[in-house]
């Protein structure tokens, strides 16, 4: 049986149409994916993410312990602040990508993808050591996304606390909106500005209503995963399973900026993503357009004079730049700029060209 949200009461109420993903029942979309789409690049948007997991980890060595699986430097970390990172098996395949927020010295929240966190959590407690206290806490967590320019706006008018106060990637625990007591970070995975609101289960559906009647006069409009999906895509940001994977690195997914190689002591992988950092990745992680008509798809083959030299991660008609393009994880040699290549689409080989990647990038 598919696990749901503390927000599934919502979705029929608001006209979503239901996608079973990564064990989830989820909305794949409330009116239209290029209408939601629309809505968070010109006003904004907001999204029920409660399906993915909440991980707390507690206790003085829990630094040492998180250093020790992933491979940004959680050092450099602050109560407040928010790092993107990964973590990674020796052979420098990817276990998940994910964030974690320092809450208090020795006092982390973790969010990792939906259909990681048994593996994860499983991952992590397979190499606790020393004062260390691990707990899931994804079910008794909602999380909602509001996303788009119009974003701060909007929730401005829902709670007291300065929102222009938070930085990208920082985070205020305990903040009241629209009397709900949340953790409210700026983080996104849209290409756009926008907030996370992490509360209760119980007081998620409260919430969602309430942003979406102050975000009514703005043309904010409830969102699902199909637009999730083309948004982040048009900005790069990786999806597991599809641009990371156990068999695909950070550094061949063009993350390297998340991966410290000089850090003491040695996280899990680091030496062989540290070779990758100094000799190069045998594979990159490109943008292709396309020449001919068609759409790149997940898995689509890629050849380059006649010789298949990768795949296609995520490809679809960018709603946004209105031209079909695609990720793909090709071969480093023929991984440069302005190289043309074929993509393999229902049995025809169409011309394609390697193009520079993020697709959109939103105007600071």
């Amino acid at each position: 049986m598919l696990k749901r949200t503390p927000l599934f009461s919502v979705y029929a109420r608001c006209g979503a149409k239901t996608i079973e993903f990564g064990g989830w029942e989820m909305p794949v979309q409330f009116s239209s994916i290029k209408e939601e789409h629309e809505a968070v690049r010109t006003r904004a948007g907001l999204f029920d993410v409660s399906h993915m997991g909440e991980i707390v980890v507690r206790g003085r060595g829990s630094l040492a312990f998180l250093q020790k699986l992933m491979t940004n430097d959680v050092a450099k970390l602050r109560p407040g602040r928010a790092q993107y990172t990964l973590m990674c098996y020796e052979d420098g395949g990817t276990v998940d990508d994910l964030l974690i927020y320092q809450k208090a010295d020795d006092d982390y929240l973790l969010v990792v993808n939906a259909a990681n966190t048994e593996k994860d959590f499983a991952w992590l407690s397979e190499h606790v050591e020393g004062d260390v206290e691990l707990k899931d806490v994804s079910a008794e967590t909602a999380q909602l996304a509001l996303q788009g320019p119009a974003a701060e706006r909007v929730l401005q008018r829902l709670t007291d606390f300065d929102l222009a106060a938070l930085r990208p990637f920082s985070f205020a625990d305990g903040v009241e909106v629209s009397g709900v007591k949340a953790l409210v970070s700026r983080t996104g995975y849209t290409g756009e500005d926008g907030f996370e609101l992490y509360c209760q289960a119980k007081d998620a559906v409260a919430l969602w209503d309430a942003i979406i009647a102050a975000g009514a006069r703005d043309g904010v409009l409830p969102c699902g995963l199909g637009a999730r999906d083309t948004l982040r895509f048009e900005a790069c940001l990786p999806l597991y399973g599809q641009e990371l994977s156990d068999s695909i690195s950070p550094v061949e997914a063009g993350l390297g900026f998340a991966v410290k190689t000089e850090k003491e002591p040695s996280f899990i992988g680091q030496a062989v993503l540290k070779r990758q950092k100094e000799e190069g990745p045998p594979r990159r992680l490109v943008g292709i357009e396309m020449i001919d008509r068609g759409i790149p798809r997940h898995g689509y083959l890629v050849f380059a004079d006649g010789e298949e030299v990768g795949f296609v991660t995520t490809g679809t008609q960018s709603p946004t730049l209105k031209k079909n393009i695609g990720l793909a994880l090709v071969e480093a040699d023929v991984a440069a700029i302005g190289r043309e290549v074929e993509v393999d689409i229902r049995g025809k080989r169409l011309k394609a060209n390697i193009v520079p990647i993020p697709f959109y990038k939103r105007a600071k």
